[in-house]
């Protein structure tokens, strides 16, 4: 920590701090950012996180936009979450065909990009070199929600992150008046704002806290050609998603609402809901809990969670009302010509830090209110996986605390007690992410396995000249695309009657074949259905079974 102070040192002259004491934590960050990227390559060797057909959903987009066979505004089968993630990857799929390893380069380069940016950011808001370094190894640090979220290529979660911390970045340099480029920022500003508005509205609160920042620094700016530059790029982004309402009459405000969820969800207890939402979700979506299940021990962080917002935005707004600097002078932010304009940056970075601040309470007690909280908190704590840009704002405090303590700044045993505490929480936050990361590593050979499963399956179905088949939701469009779409499925539920097809050209492919096989996993309920069928007419179907899958056929 000592190190730490030391290297952010001015030099005799007053300037920057002298090379050779920044390159350090510059090169370890380096080290993590690479490392963070190298361990997310090395899971999708393993073919991990495990797929499913929402992926394959989007990989299928991906392959029509490939092909200019189609060109979709939605993920198939709905009419919110925008197809980004296919756009990006149509390219990629061009070279190498239906792949999941070719889908999922484009989602280690949004994670890659998230941490580069965040490293940023955290300059700019902090000017401290090291606690920059810390947040970039935490995010090179990955459970099993926080890789499922960055890696999985199912809509909306790899490039929410990335955006909102650009957004903050630009925001930052166009508040703090960083000379030249001012239009172009302005409109990649507005462009991230309207695509975010047509990828997911989960990121809303940190577009709407970050331009709050804007408006507030800026109006005056903003009333001139940068105002008219932000709202044409706006609408310019947003035009997917604007084109398809105005096409089909459709009100953007229902879009948002309907891909937010609202007033779709199942009735659901407050009880449940709060213990979903602030007790399960905090730890599942920020990276502290164990492959599809938290220990008790792991929710500690939903008790540090709502402490670490309130200290944070008390820390923040003290800065702003203030004006007096609670960052490193010369560290990586906008270079000061004044002190004047040193406490005016100083404001720009703890607005940033309180909207951070705002924008992760209001992600949190978004989903702390909707029924997916209550119902399924496992899996839909991936709607927190916005907080992870918080986390500066979050840990900054305790950073500081923590550095009082080790200069021995912290005078009064009160404030020592409060350097120890946030220590104590920055060491328990990297361990148990850690831990999280090693559990979620564990888990790549199984991923493994089940994909080498599922090859098979593809491979015996060509074999046997399988063309058209039924099966359940989360076997179709993973066997459609795996298949590069030489093997159409339809989807049908556990009592063999038509399911959810997101692709209504696959059920009438299947519809008008002559005689369509059936799919199941072995021991689904869907096998039961089908052997309860081959029961009561022995003649009507041939069974071929394979590790892991029941192949019926239909005979002519």
């Amino acid at each position: 920590m000592t190190a730490g102070v030391r290297q952010e040192t001015h030099d005799a002259r007053g300037g920057r701090p002298a090379a050779g004491r920044v390159r350090l934590p510059v090169l370890l960050a380096v080290v993590a950012l690479l490392a963070g990227v190298g361990y997310r390559l090395a899971l999708l060797a393993f073919d991990a996180p495990a797929t499913n057909s929402d992926e394959a959903t989007m990989g299928l987009a991906a392959l029509h936009i490939a092909r200019g066979q189609d060109f979709p505004v939605w993920f198939y089968g709905q009419a919110y979450m925008g197809t980004l993630e296919a756009y990006l990857a149509a390219p990629v799929l061009a070279l190498t065909g239906p792949s999941l390893f070719g889908l999922r380069l484009v989602t280690v380069a949004l994670y890659a990009a998230f941490a580069l940016l965040a490293w940023r950011l955290t300059l700019r808001l902090t000017g401290d070199r090291w606690f920059a370094l810390l947040v970039v190894a935490l995010l090179a640090l990955g459970s099993d929600r926080i890789v499922k979220n960055q890696l999985i290529a199912g809509g909306g979660y790899p490039e929410m992150s990335p955006a909102a911390a650009a957004l903050a970045l630009l925001a930052y340099d166009l508040c703090a008046g960083r000379p030249g480029r001012r239009l172009p920022r302005w409109t990649a500003w507005g462009l991230l704002a309207g695509l975010m508005l047509w990828v997911d509205p989960l990121v809303l609160p940190y577009v709407l806290g970050v331009g709050a920042v804007l408006v507030a620094f800026r109006r005056r700016e903003l009333r001139g050609r940068a105002g008219a530059v932000l709202g044409i790029a706006v609408l310019v982004g947003a035009a997917p998603l604007l084109g398809h309402s105005l096409a089909t009459g459709r009100n953007p405000l229902a879009a948002v609402l309907a891909a937010a969820g609202g007033g779709a969800d199942a009735p659901a207890g407050w009880a449940d809901r709060l213990h979903g939402g602030l007790l399960l979700g905090p730890s599942l979506g920020m990276g502290f809990c164990s492959p599809g299940n938290c220990a008790t021990w792991q929710l500690w962080w939903a008790l540090a969670l709502p402490v670490l917002l309130v200290v944070g935005a008390v820390s923040a707004g003290r800065a702003l009302r203030t004006g007096r600097a609670d960052h490193v002078e010369g560290g990586g932010a906008a270079r000061p010509g004044s002190a004047g304009d040193a406490v005016a940056n100083s404001r720009v970075g703890a607005a940033l830090r309180l909207a951070l601040v705002a924008a992760g309470t209001a992600t949190l007690v978004a989903y702390t209110l909707s029924g997916s909280a209550g119902r399924t908190p496992v899996e839909s704590s991936r709607y927190l996986s916005c907080l992870l840009v918080s986390l500066p704002a979050l840990l900054w405090p305790l950073w500081r605390a923590a550095r009082r303590l080790a200069e021995s700044r912290s005078r009064g045993p009160g404030r020592r007690v409060v350097g120890i505490l946030a220590a104590a929480v920055l060491v328990a936050t990297v361990a148990g992410t850690g831990y999280a990361t090693y559990r979620a590593a564990g888990t790549a050979s199984a991923a493994r396995a089940a994909e080498a499963r599922h090859t098979e399956l593809v491979g015996t179905l060509r074999e046997l000249g399988v063309r058209h088949v039924y099966g359940g939701y989360w076997t179709c469009n993973r066997l459609t695309f795996a298949s590069g779409e030489e093997v159409v499925c339809a989807v049908v539920d556990d009592e063999l009657r038509p399911g959810h097809d997101r692709y209504a050209p696959y059920r009438r492919a299947v519809a008008a074949s002559a005689a369509p096989a059936w799919i199941a996993p072995t021991g689904s309920p869907l096998a039961a259905r089908l052997d309860e069928r081959l029961r009561a007419a022995p003649g009507s179907l041939d069974l071929i079974t394979i590790d892991g899958y029941r192949i019926y056929l239909a005979r002519s």
